[in-house]
């Protein structure tokens, strides 16, 4: 293999395409605007009245309708073979939400607002995701998947960063966080117009999309993607919120803006290792990295469920953003490269949609463990059943449409 595949800069011309550049300065700074408002959005609701079950409700309601739509805009996008609209129009949803939980804090509007920007997200996912499929080859999607999550993921250290030093010098002022998030939110709307749908030539029947039909998909997708899903849903089964590590960070010992600290930590970890390992997948395989990643998941989850030493915590939280960065963007790249390139968006869609519902019943389950049983118990319990799923993993075959 020549060495210059191995030079940044030689990596950067020949893989990352201009559409992908475009792509991946949009998610950062949505990325951005959506993670400045994350560490303040629960106080923020309490400050206007939000009671924690309110709260939760309203948190799943907004997650239920971004995974649903997920699905059906991801079978629309296929159908119509159009991919930029609906990441133009997905993104401009998430973008206007944001300073409209400002404007009136009567609990119906924010119910509406919170959920505008959850369906934003699910009308752009699976277009936006085929979008960096088309822009690679089976041998080069998990650099292109690995650099997206990179950029998306630098977000989630800019905005909390953003965050903290804007609260440092006005405390308790939330409100105005809303509307500055408003900023780099519509820059991306602004840099998403610069996209161009690639010209086909394959024509589209007329037909009617109704909402649960991207689950007939299920029934038509190769045995290879549904093999392939049910261990991913089953990881997501016992792969509860990261605010429950948070949590657990907390009960250990740290200060409140310690702990934003460590999420800020986890994302810059995951932001530097995500590209590179991507390459690595591409490789020596898409498979090998996201085993990778489970079993460093499982060591995290171990680790967090019997430690509280802080240096422990967070070396922990290190190697959870390894995790995240091999398995995350692998999972989609995996998903593309066994998926027919018509279906590309129905695949990611249908996925991510399933996956909404699961990270539901997840997060429900350690939860309620966390609660009649301690922290311990929790988070064991999730790396027990993440050993179950590595072994299912091991049987998965390869994505063997990577050697064509």
């Amino acid at each position: 293999m020549p060495k210059s595949i191995f030079n940044p800069y030689f990596i950067f011309v020949k893989y990352i395409t201009r559409t992908v550049w475009i792509l991946s300065i949009v998610s950062l700074l949505t990325d951005t605007a959506s993670e400045m408002l994350y560490p303040i959005l629960p106080i923020y609701l309490e400050t206007i009245g939000f009671s924690m079950l309110l709260i939760g409700v309203l948190e799943g309601v907004a997650e239920a309708t971004a995974g649903l739509s997920k699905g059906y805009f991801g079978k629309l996008s296929d159908s119509t073979a159009r991919r930029v609209p609906f990441v133009q129009l997905g993104y401009a949803f998430s973008a206007i939400s944001k300073p409209m939980m400002a404007v009136f804090i009567f609990p119906l509007w924010i119910f509406f607002a919170r959920t505008l920007d959850r369906f934003g997200k699910g009308i752009r996912t699976g277009a936006r995701d085929a979008l960096l499929s088309d822009e690679a080859t089976p041998k080069t999607k998990g650099k292109v998947f690995g650099f997206h999550r990179s950029m998306d993921t630098l977000g989630a250290v800019l905005g909390p960063s953003l965050a903290l030093v804007y609260l440092y010098f006005y405390p308790q002022n939330y409100k105005t966080l809303f509307f500055i998030a408003f900023i780099p939110g519509m820059f991306a709307v602004f840099a998403s117009f610069y996209l161009k749908d690639k010209k086909t030539n394959r024509l589209q029947p007329k037909t009617k999309t109704s909402f649960f039909s991207f689950l007939k998909y299920w029934r038509l997708s190769p045995l290879a993607y549904r093999k392939l899903v049910i261990g991913l849903l089953l990881f997501t089964l016992f792969n509860s919120s990261d605010v429950f590590l948070l949590l657990k960070a907390k009960e250990s010992g740290l200060e409140d803006t310690m702990v934003i600290g460590v999420y800020i930590f986890y994302n810059l970890m995951y932001a530097l290792f995500a590209f590179p390992l991507g390459i690595l997948a591409d490789k020596i395989g898409l498979k090998t990295i996201f085993i990778v990643g489970i079993s460093l998941f499982t060591f995290v989850y171990f680790g967090m469920s019997v430690s509280i030493n802080l240096y422990v915590i967070f070396g922990l939280f290190l190697l959870y953003g390894i995790y995240a960065a091999a398995t995350e963007g692998i999972s989609k790249a995996w998903i593309t490269t066994i998926s027919d390139k018509k279906d590309t968006a129905t695949a990611i869609g249908t996925y991510a949609g399933l996956q909404s519902i699961c990270t539901m019943l997840a997060s429900t389950l350690t939860g309620f463990l966390w609660y009649q049983f301690g922290s311990a118990i929790a988070l064991m319990t999730s790396a027990i059943a993440s050993l179950l799923v590595l072994a299912y993993f091991l049987s998965v075959p390869k994505p063997t449409i990577e050697k064509n």
